[in-house]
């Protein structure tokens, strides 16, 4: 029996570096439902980059048309995400703009956002990207966005969980449970 995949969570943001924020967040649950939105940006989240643009394919324009507000994404991620640990494949840039996006909510996350690497053994790690790779071709993904992204995230540990020998296997999710009484 293979663990079930943790929940995954990646963003879209409006560029690579400082000054950039996210525009859309996407994650999926361990049972493989997923969610994703677009942020709408607050007047004081100016910088652009075109160069990302052309990796999301997501202009100024449609957040401006089809973004939810900050505390609005906050809340439902808190909603859909309170208690979990959710993990990441780009933990440094996506802790950044989960930070920004609930220092603008005025919220805490109700959630921990880890490093997809904790979930993975050495030789895992060293196979991570070309499974990934793997996955995204037989897959097809129609769009580089948040929630798809998330999903291949998903599908790429079940593969690497799956190839595990019965004694091995990718490092399990640490879930903390009362004691029985």
């Amino acid at each position: 029996m293979h663990p079930t995949p943790p929940p995954f969570i990646d963003f879209e943001a409006s560029g690579f570096g400082r000054g950039s924020y996210p525009i859309e967040v996407g994650f999926v649950l361990p049972e493989g439902a997923m969610y994703c939105t677009l942020i709408l940006p607050p007047a004081h989240w100016q910088h652009w980059d075109e160069k990302a643009q052309a990796v999301h394919h997501i202009t100024r324009d449609v957040l401006l048309s089809h973004g939810k507000p900050a505390a609005e994404v906050a809340q439902t991620l808190n909603t859909q995400l309170r208690g979990r640990t959710v993990y990441s494949d780009g933990w440094a840039n996506d802790y950044t703009w989960l930070s920004l996006l609930f220092d603008e909510a005025d919220l805490t996350p109700a959630f921990k956002l880890d490093n997809l690497r904790s979930l993975l053994d050495e030789r895992q790690a060293d196979v991570w990207q070309a499974c990934k790779q793997t996955v995204l071709s037989e897959v097809n993904l129609p769009r580089h966005r948040a929630s798809t992204d998330a999903r291949v995230l998903r599908l790429t540990y079940a593969r690497l969980a799956a190839a595990q020998p019965p004694s091995g296997g990718l490092k399990r999710p640490v879930t903390t449970r009362p004691a029985p009484p």
